[in-house]
């Protein structure tokens, strides 16, 4: 896919404008590009794209959706029940299933343990 096949400003071939990678009009921005604005999209539909090629995806291209920034909302405030939610959350992915102690760390799901639990002879050694 060259770069030029990205460029559609009228959505004629992909159905909604398409500009390639890095290459989006003023006045557009990604999820993320909003969030670090302290915004959010605020139920608006996707409005562009950027495009770029990929050799790791079947389709040949990556895309990425741009939202209007003029009608993005500010983020919500988190609530103290949000906090509450996130620190019990964060708590149990540090807590140990098998010795019930807190980790210090978020436990990896590779182990699903803390590194003493996975590994006991080796800390025996040590």
């Amino acid at each position: 896919m060259a770069p030029a096949s990205c460029y559609d400003p009228n959505g004629t071939t992909y159905g909604i404008p398409t500009f390639p990678w890095r290459f989006a009009p003023d006045g557009y921005a990604t999820r993320r590009q909003l969030r670090a604005r302290g915004l959010r999209p605020g139920g608006q539909q996707v409005v562009a794209q950027v495009m770029r090629r990929s050799r790791r995806r079947k389709s040949g291209a990556l895309a990425a959706f741009l939202y209007r920034v003029d009608r993005a909302k500010p983020v919500r405030p988190m609530t103290p029940a949000k906090w509450a939610a996130l620190d019990r959350a964060m708590t149990a992915r540090r807590t140990c299933p098998a010795c019930r102690m807190d980790a210090g760390y978020v436990i990896p799901a590779s182990l699903g343990t803390c590194v003493p639990c996975a590994y006991p002879e080796e800390q025996r050694a040590a």
